[in-house]
């Protein structure tokens, strides 16, 4: 139900509503405001097919000369890749405990 966005810094919640709000009722929009997610946003959409009707169509949309990218956002994915390094990392301390360097 979330899809996340990239645009310019100076668009606003409203703007956001008004153009991501033709594809569906919104029930919430988050901007970034720190540094580092300046130019970011968060639309969580009532339906999970607004969601993706929004990220089909509004990809590649141009507001302020800058072009949205659209995303639908998965946060699985995110905790799938810190678990894999998370396992990584602990698989290269086993091997540098027990000497074993991986090489046949």
């Amino acid at each position: 139900r979330v899809v996340s966005t990239q645009s310019t810094g100076k668009i606003t919640a409203e703007e956001i509503y008004d153009i991501f709000g033709k594809y569906g009722p919104i029930r919430q929009v988050r901007v970034g405001t720190n540094p580092e997610t300046k130019g970011t946003a968060f639309v969580v959409y009532e339906d999970i097919f607004d969601a993706k009707n929004a990220c089909d169509h509004l990809s590649g949309f141009n507001v302020c000369n800058r072009y949205l990218v659209v995303l639908y956002y998965q946060s699985t994915k995110l905790y799938q890749k810190v678990d894999a390094e998370k396992k990584q990392a602990q698989l290269d301390a086993a091997k540098k405990k027990y000497g074993v360097d991986g090489a046949k």
